[in-house]
């Protein structure tokens, strides 16, 4: 074996573990090689697990491995060492590399974010890519003795259960449509446009208004013309649409809402709009 690995034809990636073959060293077998680094029964955890889970779009920038909690492992550069006392439990069964329940990903991860906003995030990205459902995930945390933002958690869960798609989204219904008293309106509608299915990031359809969220800083003008395309065709089918950015919701959410209670009183909502606060902002339509 030193032989093998003085003349090159094996690379030692950690103590004890080589790669029998030359050349550069795949991303899977990198994860097997901090995985038998860490020894038996050990697996993928956090945003390594989420990686290959498909919860992540990017690589984890160190390698994240959860072993059971009575065993000591050193450290070694360029992995996190995790230990669980409900490893078993948490291990996602058939699956190769050895890796956590998306379950316990997400709420793995929850707990080292640092914002809710961040929090959302997660929850709605692994509902909406069909990795898991709001159901197991709050089962999930049901199970866990202690959980940072549980009350948070679990609220949030229900929101995406019905819908909410984005942490736009999210806030919009707190700060904007809760936080004001605005009436319930429906996330992610969908509809027919031009013999095409479309969503709606909101829709009061009693009030025949629309409301889209778009979390990007800009848009290039080819898509600035597909919304006012979809804006116009909108508006022929006899409902109004506000277009509503991330600054408009987070930095001005109680003028959103004045300028949202102002089209639905003309709609026939009978109010009233309410006062978030002290200091809101919004003024009665």
């Amino acid at each position: 074996m030193r032989s093998l690995v003085r003349n090159g034809r094996w690379q030692q990636l950690h103590f004890g573990v080589y790669a029998t073959f030359t050349g550069a060293v795949p991303r899977d077998a990198v994860m097997w090689a901090a995985l038998l680094r860490a020894g038996p029964q050990s697996v993928l955890s956090h945003e390594t697990a989420a990686e290959v889970s498909g919860l992540l779009d990017r690589r984890s920038r160190l390698l994240h491995v959860t072993v059971p909690e009575a065993r000591r492992v050193r450290p070694v550069p360029g992995m996190v060492i995790h230990r669980s006392s409900n490893l078993i439990q948490a291990r996602q069964p058939g699956v190769l590399p050895p890796r956590t329940l998306v379950e316990e990903t997400v709420l793995d991860l929850a707990q080292q974010a640092a914002s809710f906003d961040d929090v959302v995030a997660l929850l709605a990205r692994s509902c909406q890519r069909g990795l898991t459902t709001p159901f197991l995930l709050s089962e999930g945390l049901r199970l866990r003795a202690k959980s940072r933002w549980r009350t948070a958690i679990e609220l949030a869960l229900q929101d995406v259960a019905d819908g909410v798609h984005s942490v736009l989204e999210f806030r919009y219904l707190r700060d904007v449509e809760r936080a004001h008293g605005l009436p319930a309106a429906k996330r992610q509608a969908t509809a027919t446009l031009q013999r095409r299915l479309v969503y709606r990031d909101v829709r009061y359809r009693r009030y025949a208004l629309v409301v889209e969220l778009d979390g990007q800083a800009s848009h290039p003008d080819d898509q600035r013309w597909r919304d006012k395309h979809r804006d116009n065709a909108t508006a022929v089918g006899g409902l109004h649409t506000l277009r509503y950015s991330w600054a408009d919701v987070t930095e001005r959410p109680c003028e959103t809402a004045a300028q949202v209670a102002t089209l639905l009183a003309r709609q026939g909502w009978p109010g009233p709009l309410r006062r978030c606060g002290p200091t809101c902002r919004a003024t009665r339509p």
